[in-house]
């Protein structure tokens, strides 16, 4: 069997409104090339997991709750040379994957994060995501001596071999944070920006639960005591 040369990875736990127009714009952008689409799947309780294996996605089985872990159970089982992330709501642009690819290939970087906040169009996001998102990513950025515009994005597409080298603690939503953290200090990093869109769906965050949780794991991560957070060290 033929190696994929993308693994994209979406998380999911009741997204039947969108993860078929997820999975259309993913095929569509990827066309002619080799790909796979894993659908990591947190008991979802509505056509999800249908509806993604119709329009040709793995559907993974996750009954442990989290979004860390969802991502970890996917990176385990993904094929692809590089792997592209994306949420299931239709918030990121499947479309820019091969132009992310396109600059991986070239080696000018090993880890690219998608930039949502720097250009985003007025209304996408409330002022309280905002504000919440400006705080991460400025503690992150002063913590990890970092100059990151975005924290908290969910779109990333890497180089699957260069997981070995980041120590992702996180199961939980402070995941995407650490990951970054992780690659800034130990693989060529690079920020784009991208376009986010209004979610299609139920809206899952739970701004200030999550928010507080997100900012507790940065000191953690920062004066090492990450290890006594919630989870595992990911091991490929």
């Amino acid at each position: 069997m033929t190696e994929p040369t993308v693994s994209v990875i979406i998380p999911t736990m009741n997204e039947e409104a969108a993860i078929g127009k997820v999975m259309d714009e993913i095929n569509n952008a990827l066309k002619g090339m080799a790909f796979e689409v894993l659908v990591v799947d947190t008991d979802s309780k509505d056509r999800t997991r249908e509806i993604a294996a119709t329009k040709g996605a793995r559907v993974i089985s996750e009954p442990r709750r989290g979004y860390g872990r969802a991502y970890k159970t996917g990176f385990a089982q993904a094929r692809g040379k590089y792997i592209a992330t994306l949420d299931a709501d239709c918030t990121y642009p499947a479309g820019d994957i091969p132009k992310f690819v396109e600059i991986l290939e070239s080696g000018e970087a090993d880890f690219i994060s998608g930039d949502r906040l720097t250009g985003m169009e007025k209304g996408v996001m409330s002022g309280k995501h905002r504000l919440g998102n400006w705080a991460l990513k400025v503690t992150m950025n002063v913590l990890f001596r970092m100059r990151s515009g975005d924290s908290q994005t969910g779109m990333w597409v890497f180089r699957r071999d260069i997981l070995p080298k980041l120590n992702i603690v996180s199961d939980r939503m402070a995941m995407s944070e650490e990951i970054k953290v992780e690659a800034f200090s130990k693989v060529k990093y690079r920020e784009v920006p991208i376009k986010y869109s209004p979610r299609v769906g139920e809206v899952k965050l739970n701004t200030w639960r999550d928010g507080k949780d997100n900012l507790m794991f940065l000191f953690s991560k920062k004066f090492g005591k990450a290890s006594k957070a919630r989870g595992e060290v990911f091991r490929v």
